[in-house]
């Protein structure tokens, strides 16, 4: 049984100003009963792990529409295996063609949920890993 609400950092990277779905995926887990964290926009690698780690979150999910996805996810995949931050779930959505999923996959990014997937569908997600991958 869990003692806490899981935690969520919510990230926008880049340059990429459409953080409407950003905020709907902040609000969709906090209503599920987690704790978010939303960074707002325009945010670098380094801040949003320093964030992840600060905030001592269970997960971190990018929004990126801006098709740096094969920029970002492993430039904070490198980011927090350097802070130790090994037991945390990377997972995002945006724009992100299925080869690309694929590859990202294979980097030890989680699941990557294009634009239109159900709110119910990524908080339960996020909900499963937390319950096999921590303990708390």
């Amino acid at each position: 049984m869990m003692t806490r609400p899981i935690r969520v950092l919510v990230a926008k990277c880049g340059l990429d100003g459409h953080d409407r779905g950003a905020k709907v995926i902040a609000l969709s887990l906090r209503d599920a009963g987690m704790e978010v964290i939303y960074t707002g926009l325009r945010q670098q690698p380094d801040m949003v792990v320093s964030a992840a780690l600060q905030e001592d979150v269970d997960a971190i999910g990018l929004s990126i529409l801006s098709g740096a996805h094969m920029t970002i996810f492993p430039r904070i995949m490198q980011l927090m295996k350097e802070k130790g931050l090994d037991d945390v779930l990377l997972t995002g959505g945006g724009i992100i063609p299925e080869e690309d999923m694929k590859r990202l996959y294979g980097m030890g990014v989680g699941k990557l949920f294009p634009p239109g997937t159900p709110t119910t569908e990524i908080a339960a997600y996020i909900r499963e890993w937390v319950k096999e991958h921590r303990n708390f």
